[in-house]
């Protein structure tokens, strides 16, 4: 993807990944940067670093997403880049409220199918535009301890498949990103998790690979490369990565 005079809708970025990318984004030649969050003043001062535009979007509601896509089509741009970043962690298993299993489902895979719903379309008439969505490495293994984190974060990650699919050779890029743990407001109290063992990336270094996969057009972005043979290990023998997990568990869960 050319970067240079695009226009790109960033959710999530008050902070961590989500503002991290922004900046990327504009320092590479993003001409009209779009920050959206629930925090409205996160979101603003993200933009006042850019001199990008800030906007309030509910990524829990698809009239929000799509009223966010609506305005920026309208009052700004046509979106070039869609980067679906916004995303919860929800501890814990099958004890969980049905109420938080479905928050989590709504805002990690709910939301990179409204934007989709409402933004594909546009670009398929244009004849080009690119998605990228926030997942994690969670959705390519698994999350100790929250199952609802590593339910919803697999269901993101087979969506993004399904629309590079669907979509990919008709003028659509689309990429995944998929790290471990990354210096966020998500991770903060949590940063000895299962999840740090390969080490905590800062926002930068994760949109960083970012950019760079944008560039090539790559669909699974793995900051953390370790992530690639733990997948290899998951696919040859599912019997030994299971064993494995299992010790994390009593590892870092006791």
């Amino acid at each position: 993807m050319n970067l240079q005079g695009s226009c790109v809708v960033v959710t999530g970025a008050a902070s961590g990944i989500g503002r991290a990318l922004a900046i990327a984004l504009k320092s590479h030649g993003a001409d009209q940067v779009v920050c959206a969050d629930i925090d409205l003043v996160g979101a603003q001062t993200t933009a006042d670093q850019i001199a990008g535009t800030a906007l309030q979007m509910d990524a829990s509601e698809e009239e929000s997403i799509k009223h966010l896509i609506e305005h920026v089509e309208r009052e700004i741009a046509p979106i070039d880049l869609f980067c679906s970043n916004a995303g919860i962690l929800t501890m814990g298993g099958v004890e969980i409220s049905n109420e938080d299993w479905q928050r989590t489902w709504d805002i990690n895979v709910m939301s990179h199918v409204w934007a989709a719903r409402h933004v594909v379309p546009r670009m398929l008439e244009r004849g080009e535009g690119y998605l990228l969505n926030t997942a994690s490495a969670a959705g390519l293994l698994n999350q100790i301890g929250a199952a609802p984190y590593g339910v919803t974060k697999h269901a993101a990650v087979g969506f993004a498949e399904w629309l590079a699919i669907t979509y990919g050779d008709k003028g659509i890029g689309v990429s995944v990103l998929c790290p471990q743990a990354v210096r966020s407001e998500m991770t903060r109290g949590f940063e000895d998790s299962v999840a740090s063992l390969d080490g905590l990336l800062e926002p930068e270094t994760v949109a960083d690979f970012c950019i760079t996969a944008l560039k090539n057009n790559d669909f699974l972005i793995l900051p953390h490369p370790q992530v690639k043979e733990y997948m290899q290990i998951k696919a040859g023998s599912y019997a030994r990565w299971i064993a494995g997990m299992q010790k994390l568990r009593d590892r870092f869960m006791g």
